[in-house]
């Protein structure tokens, strides 16, 4: 029988080499191998809510975090929390689209890890002009640094120059049902509109948006309320993925945090649109002093006397109160005191002079930006790059899921066939 010290020695050497072997399988090499350790990646990790401040109009409590994380993922080191939001390019960024979500991205942007894009291939959902679609990227890109976003602390970038958005959304489309695309609100409103002449892309808008959260993992995912059902979707079809070629995961419940909105100046009941006929419905970011009074004076009211908020019989004064707290920064109540025994005569220029101030700074950063192509061109290239990092990355995990052979490793599928074969004999 071998004595004590050799057994000991003996034991040393055994734990080394377990320690090695636990190594080896969570090296970056193997863990991304499918054959050895069998490694089955998987599509969705489950989010963690976070919440986004209560004053958004359009806050979240919910994003989803996307595909398929290695083995040994724990050991990572722990990342900001991600946020990733964007505004279609199509007309003029307007006082909704600041104050219910570019605003709280400018105020939010030192807590998150920042992906920022203007959303240009679902900008092209519906008819377009081609010439007009390029002049509002730039113009919308520019807007985003004029608000106050910050190229140094979160990334802008145009969505169509990350390939992996499109390819992404063709490999959830291979995983998602038609009928639950049918049963979208927002196609059905629209298809009614446009009738015979509703494109596919229309209908294929949510898996679209579904590929954008998942590429990034976002933790945090600030929408409009006109957009739950679509995110609630996302979840759906990452969970399905992930049943489908990633056995293992479960989804958590997605969870919302409703918020007011910004609503049109011509009808309180409805949102604020850059696709509303009337421009004198909304307050464009780049309107003049002149235009921003004009509309204000213009916008619809009702006959009562003073100003109230919160009855659901008058949607304009809410709104206007809304608005006038969200240019002030003051809260709704404090302002209300000051307010509610005057005229709409005499509220409706305070309302106009808080957003002339507060809009004046964004016009005037707005013309810096833009005098010199070099700066938003560099910007736009750089937030292209650091988003092409991370969702090629996703992109290249959802693939191998589902199958595909990587560009660089169709010979090490070809071999690995072989190997077994001569294991096996």
């Amino acid at each position: 029988m071998a004595s004590t010290p050799s057994r000991l020695v003996v034991l040393s050497l055994l734990c080394a080499g377990l320690f090695l072997v636990c190594l080896t399988l969570q090296s970056p090499m193997i863990a991304s191998s499918s054959r050895g350790t069998q490694v089955i990646r998987r599509l969705v990790r489950p989010m963690i809510p976070a919440m986004m401040p209560r004053s958004s109009p359009i806050g979240s409590r919910g994003g989803l975090r996307a595909f398929c994380d290695a083995v040994g993922s724990k050991d990572k080191p722990e990342r900001r929390k991600r946020v990733l939001s964007g505004v279609q390019p199509t007309g003029t960024i307007h006082l909704g689209n600041y104050l219910g979500a570019i605003k709280q991205w400018v105020d939010n942007q030192d807590k998150y890890e920042n992906f920022f894009c203007v959303v240009d291939l679902h900008a092209i959902t519906v008819p377009h002009v081609p010439k007009e679609l390029k002049e509002s990227i730039i113009k919308t890109a520019g807007l985003y640094i004029a608000c106050g976003i910050d190229p140094s602390k979160s990334k802008i970038f145009v969505q169509s120059h990350v390939s992996a958005h499109a390819e992404l959304t063709w490999l959830l489309n291979c995983a998602t049902p038609l009928n639950w695309l049918e049963r979208m609100i927002q196609f059905k409103e629209k298809a009614r509109k446009q009738g015979d002449s509703v494109s596919v892309a229309l209908l294929d808008y949510p898996v679209l948006m579904a590929s954008d959260i998942l590429l990034y993992q976002a933790d945090l995912v600030p929408v409009g309320e006109d957009q739950r059902q679509h995110l609630e979707l996302t979840r759906d079809i990452a969970r399905r993925f992930n049943d489908q070629y990633c056995k293992g995961n479960q989804a958590k419940k997605l969870r919302l945090d409703g918020a007011a909105r910004i609503m049109s100046l011509d009808d309180g009941t409805n949102k604020m649109s850059k696709s509303a006929p009337s421009d004198l419905s909304r307050i464009n970011l780049l309107d003049t002093a002149d235009q921003i009074r004009e509309k204000i004076k213009k916008c619809k009211t009702d006959s009562i006397k003073g100003i109230e908020y919160d009855n659901p019989d008058r949607p304009e004064a809410t709104n206007l109160l809304n608005i006038y707290s969200q240019a002030t920064g003051a809260p709704v109540e404090d302002l209300l005191n000051e307010v509610e025994s005057k005229s709409w005569g005499e509220f409706k220029p305070l309302v106009a002079d808080a957003l002339v101030e507060q809009l004046k700074p964004i016009r005037e950063k707005y013309n810096e930006v833009t005098k010199d192509p070099e700066i938003l061109a560099g910007v736009l290239e750089d937030g292209a790059a650091a988003a092409n990092e991370v969702a090629s990355t996703t992109h290249l995990w959802a693939k191998e899921a589902m199958g595909f052979i990587p560009p660089g490793k169709v010979r090490e599928t070809l071999v690995a066939p072989t190997k077994k074969k001569e294991k096996v004999a």
